[in-house]
């Protein structure tokens, strides 16, 4: 077991793990975020998706060893009241069916609008292509991304 220091949702924590142990784990079972997901454990769902260094990131292939300096932000990050625009747009619009991957979804979503504040359809699908639903609410969650656009472009900013 090592020891690691990580700066998870702005709060540098100290961990006790394995250097192969995915971050993952390490959030849900160590730090006890549950909002980050297991779907797939290979990377290849992005159910665990968060933003590493601001990245959209797997985090059940991430190795806490590699996470350095870089800023961990999850779900329970996001916005500390839950009310990012993405988070509201997907209560307005009520984009979830299971719910179940959408926390990936929002992730990878929120860096797609830091990066493109007025993504069109084709940068949406683009950038969320690695994300699957197994409800296949794909068109809700594009409409839940440009509706959190347009909140962001009314004043609430997309952090």
């Amino acid at each position: 077991m090592n020891h690691y220091s990580i700066n998870v949702n702005g709060v540098t924590r100290q961990v006790e793990a394995a250097p192969d142990t995915p971050l993952l784990w390490v959030l849900r079972d160590t730090l006890d975020l549950p909002g980050t997901k297991y779907g797939c454990g290979v990377g290849s769902c992005g159910a665990c998706t968060v933003q590493l260094g601001g990245v959209p990131t797997r985090s059940c292939m991430t190795p806490v060893s590699t996470v350095g300096r870089k800023q961990v932000v999850t779900i329970e990050g996001l916005s500390p009241h839950g009310d990012h625009p993405l988070q509201t747009a997907w209560q307005e619009l009520d984009v979830p069916q299971c719910g179940y991957c959408q926390s990936g979804q929002i992730m990878t979503a929120a860096a797609l609008l830091k990066e493109n504040p007025n993504p069109t359809d084709a940068e949406i699908d683009s950038a969320m292509a690695g994300n699957l639903c197994r409800c296949a609410t794909y068109l809700r969650i594009r409409a839940g991304i440009r509706r959190a656009a347009e909140i962001a472009g009314q004043g609430k900013g997309v952090a």
